[in-house]
């Protein structure tokens, strides 16, 4: 039995991201997102600019002038959401955690789907798989994907997106939207409030790590549509003063002490984390991957909106 608070807080979460698909991201969904393939219509007559190829030259030779063949993109997709549920989503330093945000976000664009009839699937990560639900369709498979994302209680706390993006290529063997909501913070890349390791140990991608990345991305972005959504905090990217402050790692539980005073480490921090975003960006580039950064502490739809549009023209031009 689900307890009423979470119910509430689910019904909460739908009421809003329901007015953002009907109100702000009408139709965007489906314009930016393409179909399997195409899907014969009708035949209709021939008109100027009709491309020769599309010709039914059986019903032309019929009725003695020309007839093309009419195709309708086949809509029916399926969305795969890859959520990161490692120990750094709980953090926040406004009223909502970044597991909290991808929730939300989640719920945006699985409304979006079953509203084009689409399917939703889900995969919960941490360092290992934590839980998979196939993709189906309808109103209450969706709010059980935000159920689960919100209050699923993982057993592990570290991250393997690569382990996941393996996993995924397994369940889902057709061509899929694969959205990946995550911070993209592996315990290599340490860049967490959580803790002051932030301040010691090395915050750009380590080569090694940086090509299994890519190779990982790459790969799944070969057969499937892959979108990277990071979901950060402001305090992940330029440290508060807030004198010495005693933080604990999220992921490995290590606690230490740092002086958030220090103009110096925190001028460092931010050149590294600004290094970390830069490595961050040309991987997803590499891998031609497209990616959106959103922020615990700014609306997201906006950057929703820019996202789509973004994708919207590179499609109309492409």
């Amino acid at each position: 039995m689900i307890p009423k608070d979470i119910i509430k807080k689910i019904r909460l979460i739908e009421l809003r991201t329901n007015r953002l698909v009907s109100e702000a991201l009408a139709g965007r969904y489906q314009s930016v997102f393409k179909g399997q393939g195409m899907n014969f219509d009708e035949v209709r007559e021939y008109q100027p600019g009709d491309e020769i190829r599309f010709i039914d030259w059986n019903v032309t030779a019929r009725m003695n002038h020309p007839f093309v063949k009419k195709f309708v993109e086949e809509r029916e997709l399926t969305v795969v959401l890859v959520v990161d549920l490692s120990g750094s989503g709980l953090f926040g330093s406004g009223e909502q955690s970044k597991r909290e945000l991808a929730a939300e976000v989640a719920s945006v664009l699985a409304f979006s789907a079953i509203r084009n009839n689409d399917k939703v699937g889900l995969i919960l990560f941490t360092d290992t798989v934590e839980k998979y639900i196939p993709p189906r369709k309808g109103r209450r498979h969706v709010l059980r994907v935000i159920r689960d994302i919100l209050y699923w209680e993982p057993r592990r706390a570290g991250t393997d997106l690569n382990n996941a993006l393996e996993f995924l290529s397994r369940v889902v063997p057709h061509r899929a939207i694969v959205v990946v909501l995550s911070d993209f913070l592996g315990q290599t890349t340490p860049t967490r409030m959580e803790m002051a390791a932030h301040l010691r140990r090395r915050v750009v991608l380590s080569e090694t790590l940086a090509q299994a990345s890519l190779a990982c991305l790459r790969q799944a972005n070969r057969r499937h549509d892959v979108v990277a959504a990071q979901i950060i905090d402001r305090f992940e990217l330029a440290l508060p003063n807030l004198g010495y402050l005693v933080l604990k790692d999220a992921e490995t539980g290590e606690v230490v002490e740092v002086n958030t005073g220090d103009d110096r480490k925190r001028n460092a921090f931010v050149q590294r984390q600004e290094r970390f975003q830069r490595d961050l960006l040309k991987i997803f580039r590499a891998a031609k991957v497209d990616s959106i950064q959103l922020r615990t502490d700014r609306p997201y739809a906006a950057a929703l909106g820019r996202f789509f549009e973004m994708r919207e023209k590179r499609r109309r031009h492409g």
